[in-house]
C-alpha cells in the first residue's frame, strides 16, 4: 500500500479548486509581453489598491518580524462599529473562502449534508467534500438560486446551506424578501451562510438588510471580503459575522495569526477610505453598461448580472467555447472558462478599465469571426 493509499477516498478524489490563468503564465505560454496582458478572469477590482490602504501597508513592513495581532482587535473594532454588531460575532479570516472552511469544520462531519444551488461558488461544494459531508445541489432557476427548491431539498442531515447573494459566476441576486421568507422557513439548526462578496457592487436599492436579521436568526452567517471592491485580493482578508455562540466555536478551529498584519491594516485603511469604493462602484457600473451594449451589438447571449463581471454564452456546440476562450488567450486576454460549473457554453468576464473592455470586445469580436 502507498502512504497516500491511506488518505479517505473522498480527499484523494477532490479536484482543486482552478483559479485564474496568472498574467505570467499567460505570457510565457504564448509568448507575450506581461504589459499587453490584460487579466479579465478574477472578478479583481481594476483600479488597483487604494491608496490609503497601500500607504498603511508599507508603512506596516517595519514590523513584519513580530506576528500579527491575533484577534485583529482594531479591525474587528472598525467593523463593528460600521456594522452596529457585536466583536464577539465578528470571525477574521485569509479571505472569505477561510470563512467558509471554518463554518464546513465546525458544522460538518461524515454523514451530514450541505444545500447548495447549481453554478453556485465552487469552493461551497469543494469544503463539504473535504469534510467528507454530502453536498446537495440543487438545479438552478434561470441560472440563480431556486430557493424554494433549495428548503425542500433540507433534509434532517442536512447542517449548511451557502447561498450566494449575488452568485459567482452567473452574477444573479436572490430577491431580499425571498431571502427573508427563506430565513423564517428554515429550521434553526441549519445554518444559512450567506455568501456577500459582491455587495458592495450592488445599488442600495438591491440590497438586502441581511446584517439585520442577525438580531432574529441565530442560525445565520454572512460572509464578505476585502478582496472585490477594497481591492485587496493579494493580501486575502475576509469575515464573517454571525450569533456570538457561533463565532465562538468558528474561532476554535481557527488557525493562530490566519490573517498577517499586512491584512489587517490594509483592510482597516481600506475600509475607511470611502472615496475608492465610491470610485470603484462608479467605474463597475459605467463598464457593466459598456460590456453589456457591446455584447449585444455581437449578438451574444448575456446573465444580467449584479456583481462586477458577466457571463456570456458562445453560440453553437460546447466545441465553440473553448476554441473562443483560446483565441482571446493568443490576444493576451484571460477570462474565466465555466466548465466546472455545469456552464460549458459560457465564458466569464470582469468588468474592467474602459480601455480594457474596449480591447476585450474587439478581441471577442476578432474571436467569433474566426468561429465563422
Amino acid at each position: 500500500m502507498n502512504l497516500c493509499d491511506f488518505a479517505p477516498e473522498y480527499i484523494r478524489s477532490i479536484q482543486p479548486y482552478q483559479p485564474g490563468k496568472p498574467i505570467s503564465e499567460l505570457a510565457r505560454e504564448m509568448e507575450l509581453d506581461e504589459s499587453c496582458v490584460i487579466k479579465l478572469a478574477s472578478n479583481e477590482n481594476p483600479l488597483g489598491t487604494s491608496p490609503l490602504a497601500l500607504d498603511a501597508m508599507i508603512n506596516a513592513l517595519h514590523d513584519v518580524a513580530l506576528y500579527p495581532d491575533g484577534s485583529g482587535y482594531e479591525l474587528k473594532a472598525a467593523l463593528s462599529k460600521r456594522y452596529a454588531v457585536a466583536p464577539e460575532q465578528i470571525i477574521l479570516g485569509n479571505g472569505s473562502n477561510d470563512i467558509l472552511d471554518l463554518a464546513a469544520r465546525v458544522f460538518l462531519k461524515p454523514g451530514a449534508a450541505a444545500v447548495y444551488s447549481q453554478h453556485a461558488f465552487a469552493v461551497y461544494p469543494l469544503v463539504v467534500q473535504m469534510i467528507g459531508a454530502n453536498g446537495i445541489s440543487v438545479p438552478a432557476l434561470d441560472y440563480g438560486h431556486d430557493l424554494p427548491a433549495m428548503l425542500d431539498a433540507i433534509t434532517p442531515e442536512t447542517r449548511i446551506v451557502f447561498i450566494a447573494s449575488p452568485n459567482n459566476p452567473t452574477g444573479t441576486l436572490s430577491n431580499a424578501d425571498d431571502l427573508l421568507r427563506f430565513m423564517e422557513r428554515v429550521s434553526r439548526d441549519v445554518l444559512v451562510v450567506m455568501d456577500e462578496a459582491y455587495n458592495e457592487y450592488l445599488p442600495e436599492a438591491n440590497k438586502p438588510d441581511s446584517i439585520k436579521w442577525l438580531k432574529q436568526f441565530s442560525n445565520l452567517l454572512i460572509t464578505r471580503t476585502f478582496s472585490k471592491i477594497y481591492s485587496l485580493a493579494g493580501v486575502r482578508v475576509g469575515y464573517g459575522l454571525t450569533h456570538p455562540d457561533v463565532a465562538n466555536l468558528m474561532n476554535r478551529v481557527r488557525q493562530p495569526f490566519n490573517v498577517s498584519s499586512i491584512g489587517l491594516v490594509g483592510a482597516l485603511a481600506a475600509l475607511h477610505d470611502a472615496e475608492f469604493v465610491q470610485k470603484s462602484y462608479a467605474l463597475n457600473r459605467a463598464g457593466m453598461l459598456q460590456l453589456t451594449e457591446g455584447f449585444r451589438k455581437l449578438s451574444i447571449e448575456t446573465i444580467p448580472s449584479y456583481g462586477n463581471f458577466i457571463s456570456f454564452r458562445i453560440k453553437g456546440d460546447a466545441t465553440n467555447t473553448p476554441k473562443v476562450y483560446q483565441s482571446l488567450l493568443q490576444q493576451g486576454i484571460i477570462v474565466r472558462p465555466l466548465g466546472i460549473y455545469e456552464m460549458p457554453h459560457h465564458l466569464r468576464v470582469t468588468v474592467g478599465l474602459e480601455s480594457e473592455n474596449k480591447r476585450f470586445l474587439e478581441s471577442l469580436e476578432y474571436a467569433m469571426g474566426e468561429l465563422a
